[in-house]
């Protein structure tokens, strides 16, 4: 099998803050990098595709829902000395759960609906750097009264 050759550059990812009656959507990685961690779906933004294009197809892929997308919730980078990864730019997005329920794919082996304040209390889930935060941000947009 041929060596995995890194970008020299960074790339940007997108990911999805998902928002059922009031829970978000954690999923656990099945592969390295971060490979047993729970974290939001999502992955690489491709050539010619805007944020929210990259979002929703990255959702469908890796989840098969489909979501409504509220707006950005913050952002995270990930640097090449974080266990063997690349340099990655990570926007995070709120979105709303609009229809089907999840279907993972090969990526993913496990998923979970989580009330946001109860992830600090979830002590023997891995979760990856920077989550909690993203979540509660996204939770902000997500979970606020509608005018």
């Amino acid at each position: 099998m041929p060596a995995v050759v890194q970008p020299t550059r960074p790339q940007i990812a997108v990911s999805g803050a998902i928002f059922r009656d009031g829970k978000v959507l954690l999923t656990r990685r099945a592969r390295s990098p971060a490979k047993g961690f729970y974290s939001l779906p999502g992955g690489r933004v491709e050539f010619g595709e805007s944020l929210h294009q990259a979002l929703a197809r990255e959702i469908d892929e890796e989840t098969g829902l489909e979501i409504d997308i509220i707006g950005l919730a913050g952002w995270r980078e990930v640097l090449p000395a974080a266990a063997g990864a690349g340099h990655y730019l990570i926007m995070s997005f709120a979105a709303h759960w609009v229809a089907r329920e999840p279907v993972l794919n090969d990526e993913l082996d496990d998923y979970r609906w989580i009330a946001p304040d109860a992830l600090a209390s979830l002590g023997d889930l891995k979760l990856t750097g920077g989550l909690e935060e993203v979540i509660q941000s996204a939770a902000r947009l997500a979970l606020r009264p509608q005018p």
